[in-house]
């Protein structure tokens, strides 16, 4: 078999752009995807492709190309997301659609567009970047961790529904990195007359502090490559500092009521 070919959703930008940087450094062919192809004229490290993972016609149009460039699609990395905090008494509707459009249903799609032909080829490799904060319900981030805990799941499922055909899907469960993630994201506003206002205003300063100090996403873009190289992956694996891997241990060996606690102290609540 020749080289690997390798498609990554929001690429043109952290953990997608580091994944693709690492990628090819290391003999894989990446397509990259970007929403606005126009912003990006003068990427250079990979070939970036025009692609709204809550577009289907996009996604067809992006999966067609490389099937007729390539003949074949080797991994998946399901990396486009937004962020979003707030209460979620007042985080809007559309909001909250517009995160699970993004965060759940486009990487959906995507396994849709690409299960025939890694059926096909009897083979194939789809990897979901999930978030350590999927693991758990975080205040005032609830949405985005109910977007990325969707995730896990349903790649739980789609993963033993799927084993039969050669294909093997795991998610990646990242911590804090710095991308621009923050910069995208979107905050409900802090109002004056929420009952919300200080606890949230306390939360989202904590949120910031953690991206200002993030780790390097280079980290993502190693563990995506042993994953894709692993005779048999597993179906979860997280990446990030000690106490966020940590995290995930303590929910499941600690009682409800405790844990609670724990994130309570946490987050000054």
């Amino acid at each position: 078999m020749g080289q690997k070919i390798v498609l990554i959703t929001g690429g043109s930008s952290g953990i997608g752009k580091s994944v693709g940087i690492y990628l090819k450094a290391r003999g894989y062919k990446v397509y990259g995807t970007t929403r606005n192809l126009k912003n990006h004229n003068e990427f250079k490290d990979f070939e970036l492709l025009e692609l709204d993972v809550r577009n289907i016609n996009s996604i067809s149009k992006a999966i067609e190309t490389i099937k007729t460039r390539e003949g074949r699609i080797d991994v998946l990395v399901n990396n486009a997301g937004v962020g979003i905090t707030g209460p979620i008494e007042e985080t809007p509707n559309e909001e909250i659609q517009n995160a699970f459009e993004t965060n759940f249903y486009g990487p959906l799609n995507m396994m849709k567009a690409v299960l025939p032909l890694m059926r096909g080829q009897k083979e194939g490799i789809i990897i979901n970047i999930t978030s350590i904060a999927g693991k758990m319900g975080l205040p005032y981030r609830g949405i985005y961790s109910a977007t990325k805990g969707a995730l896990d799941l349903a790649t739980e499922a789609m993963r033993l529904e799927t084993k039969g055909f050669g294909i093997e899907l795991a998610t990646l469960a990242p911590g804090d990195f710095a991308t621009n993630i923050a910069s995208g994201r979107y905050h409900a506003p802090i109002l004056e007359s929420s009952p919300y206002q200080k606890p949230y205003q306390k939360t989202l300063d904590l949120i910031n502090s953690h991206v200002d100090e993030a780790g390097d996403p280079i980290a993502v873009a190693r563990q995506v490559y042993k994953i894709i190289n692993s005779s048999s992956p597993h179906v979860h694996y997280s990446v990030g500092s000690f106490m966020q891997k940590f995290s995930i241990r303590l929910k499941k060996i600690l009682p409800s009521k405790v844990y609670e606690n724990l994130l309570r102290n946490h987050y000054k609540l």
